[in-house]
């Protein structure tokens, strides 16, 4: 569960997570670097970027580490207030946002809520991101946290950009019928948006660590659907093509092994080919 809220000079999100307050807070500030998600706009020195740091007690520093020795950091923020299982506060060293986190028991697990603040007359550069990225990047890994091995997702070296006329359109199609991961939540208006309506003039997807950019088509460009056909490797192609073919309809082919390696393809809404392939078990 989680809600977002806006006042004059504050912003406000919360978000339920199944754990308790204490357990909450040690995984909000000790795992840092496990649930900030990677990507091309997550950091403000992402080409050097080595983890993320969040340094305990009133004075400590939330940082951006760029060597191994941990000796070339960034500071962005400086703790004011260091309440464990209760409260966070931070104010940001970049601009005028200051930030605090509460951490409240409820039935189930703890609310989590997060308001930034700009500061009268102030500047925000970024400070008020704590309250967009906590509800879709905390939330989740706590809920994942304890089945999952506790090391950074960084994405791949490799990253494909697919352009569509309907690009927020075409990004849910991906995420519902490929089962592309989300790590922002897609936009559910109409095509075609306007320009940087989602924060920047993409909309990024996952899978298994690369990321699958969709932008939108050129002024003037179409699309031909027969210029490149992206794969996806998969770990049971017949299980997946069953799925796909029940999200996707008449568009989903069968499964075949003309040279040995099964997959199937798969045509999206705008007439683009995607290829699925059975993945090796040491991939």
């Amino acid at each position: 569960m989680s809600e977002q809220e806006q006042e004059q000079g504050t912003t406000t999100s919360r978000v339920e997570v199944p754990a308790a307050p204490e357990v909450a807070f040690a995984v909000f500030t000790d795992e840092l670097d496990l649930w900030w998600v990677r990507g091309p706009i997550n950091h403000v020195d992402g080409g050097r970027l080595r983890t993320m740091r969040c340094e305990p007690g009133t004075g400590g520093r939330l940082l951006e580490v760029y060597d191994e020795a941990g000796e070339d950091v960034l500071e962005l923020a400086r703790i004011t207030a260091w309440d464990p299982g209760r409260r966070l506060a931070f104010d940001s060293s970049l601009d005028d946002v200051s930030t605090e986190v509460v951490f409240e028991a409820t039935g189930t697990g703890t609310l989590v809520s997060v308001t930034a603040t700009l500061r009268p007359g102030g500047r925000d550069a970024g400070g008020t991101a704590w309250v967009r990225t906590v509800p879709k990047w905390f939330g989740p890994w706590v809920e994942r946290r304890g089945s999952t091995a506790h090391a950074v997702r960084d994405i791949a070296r490799f990253g494909l950009t697919v352009r569509y006329a309907r690009p927020a359109a075409a990004a849910r199609w991906l995420a519902d019928v490929l089962g592309l991961g989300t790590p922002d939540p897609l936009p559910q208006e109409p095509d075609p948006l306007p320009h940087t309506a989602y924060g920047h003039p993409w909309l990024e997807l996952r899978s298994a660590g690369t990321s699958i950019v969709v932008e939108p088509l050129p002024d003037g460009a179409t699309l031909d659907p027969a210029a490149d056909q992206p794969w996806i490797y998969v770990d049971d192609v017949v299980v997946e093509q069953a799925r796909v073919a029940a999200r996707g309809g008449d568009a989903v082919g069968p499964v075949v092994s003309p040279w040995g390696l099964p997959f199937f393809e798969v045509v999206d809404p705008e007439g683009r080919s995607w290829r699925v392939v059975q993945a090796r078990p040491t991939m």
